[in-house]
């Protein structure tokens, strides 16, 4: 089973370099199970674009009304949905641990996968 989190929190904050280092230690714990992870950059850097009345609208970042953006992503590929909250509850510790005054959230979601492939 494959599950995709989502880091959410305040755009505009920097985190501190122990943090980096903690992640990174985490991955590394976390073996083959993490596929993917990365970072992203700020919304000033992006678009958003929408599709309404049949037209598509392009509105370039930064966007303002937005309280909390995504900061973040990975992939894990694990056994169970249980396995997969494990992994994110030890990444929420370690933002406890080293950067206390954060808050956020990830959100979790199962990849689709279509049957037999």
């Amino acid at each position: 089973m494959r599950f995709m989190t989502f880091v959410k929190g305040r755009e505009g904050q920097q985190p501190p370099p122990a943090l980096f280092q903690a992640i990174g230690e985490l991955g590394q714990q976390a073996g083959k199970k993490m596929v993917w992870t990365g970072g992203l950059t700020g919304t000033k850097d992006g678009a958003l674009l929408r599709l309404k009345g049949g037209k598509v609208h392009v509105t370039d970042g930064p966007f303002s009304e937005a309280k909390e953006v995504v900061g973040g992503f990975a992939v894990y590929e694990v056994d169970s949905k249980e396995e997969a909250v494990e992994w994110c509850r030890r990444f929420l510790e370690v933002h406890r641990k080293h950067w206390p005054e954060w808050e956020g959230e990830v959100e979790l979601r199962q990849l689709f996968e279509p049957s037999g492939m």
